[in-house]
């Protein structure tokens, strides 16, 4: 299985660990409570740390993980964090369907999924045009919208044939007017 990123955080319970030791905790083995390897401190990106698992990144909050003998410990074993991971995907990748609202960055609604097959998806927008992106570059929501990582602004520009302005949303969406 390829590496996948899920931009859900899993919140757990455990002492906080203080914020200067975060600063050194890039490259910093994690493991569960008994010691055994969950991954790798990958990044830190505010409140978050990124933990790289054999087989997947996702964002668990610093107050998740505690400073033990020079490693952070995790109440999750690899295995555990995983499969939550991978729930996570499944259920997000639910919500994208046929008729589902699509939110923007800014999070208002930019349009509707109007079909989603191999892999991509058609959005019509708020304007009548359509666009189409990987799904990869959705999100399902538990309320049953989908986020998309581009402004309503930026998907009109696209879908014109302007360069979009700047964002850290999703790339590889193509236009059809």
């Amino acid at each position: 299985m390829g590496l996948t990123t899920v931009t859900s955080t899993i919140a757990l319970g455990l002492t906080i660990l203080a914020a200067p030791a975060f600063a050194q905790s890039v490259g910093m083995q994690v493991v569960d409570t008994t010691g055994a390897p969950v991954g790798t401190v990958a990044a830190i990106q505010g409140e978050n740390l990124q933990i790289k698992t054999d087989k997947h990144e996702a964002l668990v909050p610093k107050s998740s993980v505690t400073l033990d003998n020079g490693k952070l410990l995790f109440g999750m074993t690899q295995a555990q964090l995983d499969a939550q991971i991978e729930a996570a995907a499944a259920a997000s990748q639910k919500a994208i369907v046929a008729g589902a609202t699509v939110n923007g960055s800014a999070g208002t609604s930019v349009g509707k999924i109007d079909a989603v097959e191999g892999g991509n998806v058609t959005i019509t927008l708020a304007s009548g045009k359509k666009i189409q992106v990987p799904s990869t570059g959705l999100r399902g929501n538990a309320d049953g919208t989908v986020t998309i990582g581009y402004t309503a602004e930026q998907l009109e520009a696209l879908t014109a044939g302007t360069p979009a302005p700047a964002t850290g949303g999703t790339t590889g969406a193509t236009s059809g007017k």
